[in-house]
Formats: structure tokens, C-alpha cells, sequence
């Protein structure tokens, strides 16, 4: 009965048009839109209807939250469903909350003897298994102005969601069969101790260092990677492109060689009251 609900819920949501100033801030605020293809902007427009309308959203630390922020988030975080198999949009998230600028967050670390030291983090942005998601809209933002630079804070946590389906944040996100893992396993593991080597020996990588941190990290951080700087990727890291190729459905790479993405086209101009 549920189920029959929900998607009745779903189709009614499809049914209605789609808001034309709502195109304007896909265009505006998500690099890759012009590079899509015609049937992957319809797919993703229908996601960002049904991701807009099915999470509960907050404004945090002052901020009112308008559509803009709303679509804009769920653009960047449904961009990495597009090729993706039974997503069901990410089920497990109920609430984003977004604050205007990076806020405190209370941060719990075990010592010895049993004794927990407490402190407070700055955050940029958070993803909880029990079904949060916290971003700061500054610094969304900011990785909208600068496409090339390799970060996006919402392909980042978002991506923390999809490895955190199975219930353990562990860098793995849901395969179809074990000759995947196996090859998820063999690959990330040679990445990810070779990023790690070079965050020692002090090497330039196209890989944010931070994704050395453990392997949920450097699942998130390849993400960004994956979708920021794809042809990088790709020339310096082939199997770890491939593999995310084949995960994703997605080969961005091929997608930025056919429509570069341009400094000019996302210059502060062009994303004024942003």
C-alpha cells in the first residue's frame, strides 16, 4: 500500500510542469548542464523535482532558504544519479540543512583510559548515516564559481550517501555482484595507497590529498575528481577513471572533451545574485 502511494506521489509530482526559473538556476548554477545531452536533461530535471519535493529542508544560522538553494543542491547531488541503477534518491537522507557560512560542529574523540575529549570543528559539510546532510551555501557557492579547482562540497557528502547505503561508510557503495567488489577492492586499494604514498613524499596529484585520509574519504574526494576534473583524471589515474566510469554510468570525461568547460562561462558575471 505504501509503495503504491509513493509512486502515485511521484508520478503526480512529473506530471507538473517544470518551473521555468528553475532552468534558469540549473543553468546558472550547475557547470555540466550545458554539456548534457538532451534525454540526460530530462532525466535530471525530473530528479531535481522528485529530490526537491520528497527531503525536508532547513535553514540554519539565519539563513532563508528560497528555491534557488534548494534546486541548486539538488542538482549537483542528482547529477551523480544520472547513470545510476535503482537509486531511488537516496533514500537514506530525510533532512538537508544548509547554513549561509561554514559553522561549529561538536567534535568527540576517544583518548586513553577511556576518557572522551570534546572540542568544536569548523565544517564546510556533513553527511550522517541516521539521514542529515549539512552543507554551507557559501561554500557551495564557491564551487560553483570554480569548477576547475576539483572541489564540490555536494558531489563530496553526496557521495558519502551512496557509500553509506549498505550502512557502513567504508568507500564501498553498492555493487551488482562480487566480481565488482572484487575489482572495486583491487583498484581503490592501489589508489588509495598510492595518493597516500604521495601525500608522504609530497607529490602534486590531481587527487585531493584529503582523500588519503581513509577510504570513505577517498571515494568522496575521487567524486569530485571524477565530475570536476575528469580529463585529468582520466590521463593520470585510467584505472580509477574506468572504474568510476563503469559505478557511475557516466563517462565525464568524454562528456568535458565535447563541451569544455570555460572559465568565462562561470566567471562572477555570470552567477550574480547567486
Amino acid at each position: 500500500m505504501f509503495h503504491w502511494f509513493h509512486d502515485l506521489r511521484r508520478k503526480q509530482i512529473l506530471a507538473r510542469p517544470f518551473p521555468p526559473e528553475w532552468e534558469a538556476y540549473i543553468d546558472s548554477d550547475l557547470p555540466h548542464w550545458r554539456c548534457l545531452s538532451p534525454e540526460e536533461r530530462r532525466h535530471l530535471r525530473d530528479h531535481i523535482r522528485v529530490f526537491v519535493a520528497e527531503k525536508h529542508w532547513e535553514g540554519a544560522g539565519g539563513l532563508e532558504l528560497t528555491d534557488r538553494i534548494k534546486v541548486t543542491i539538488a542538482a549537483n547531488a542528482c547529477l551523480l544519479l544520472l547513470g545510476l541503477p535503482q537509486h531511488d534518491f537516496y533514500p537514506n537522507v530525510q533532512v538537508i540543512i544548509v547554513y549561509p557560512w561554514a559553522y561549529w560542529s561538536r567534535l568527540e574523540r576517544p583518548g586513553e583510559g577511556g576518557v572522551v575529549h570534546a572540542g568544536i570543528s569548523g565544517r564546510l559539510g556533513e553527511a550522517w548515516s541516521t539521514g542529515q546532510v549539512i552543507l554551507s551555501w557559501n561554500t557551495v557557492r564557491r564551487n560553483i564559481r570554480r569548477p576547475e579547482d576539483g572541489h564540490n562540497v555536494v558531489l563530496h557528502e553526496f557521495a558519502h550517501l551512496l557509500d553509506m547505503r549498505d550502512g557502513r561508510a567504508d568507500g564501498v557503495p553498492r555493487l551488482a555482484n562480487q566480481a565488482e567488489y572484487d575489482e572495486w577492492a583491487e583498484i581503490m586499494a592501489a589508489e588509495f595507497q598510492r595518493l597516500r604514498l604521495g601525500v608522504i613524499e609530497g607529490w602534486v596529484d590531481v587527487l585531493d590529498g584529503y582523500g588519503a585520509t581513509d577510504p570513505a574519504e577517498f571515494f568522496a574526494v575521487a567524486t569530485e575528481c571524477f565530475f570536476e576534473l575528469p580529463i585529468e583524471l582520466k590521463e593520470r589515474h585510467p584505472a580509477l577513471y574506468g572504474l568510476f566510469t563503469r559505478y557511475y554510468g557516466q563517462d565525464t570525461a568524454a562528456r568535458a572533451e565535447a563541451c569544455r568547460l570555460t572559465d568565462d562561462r562561470f566567471s562572477e558575471s555570470t552567477i550574480d545574485g547567486l
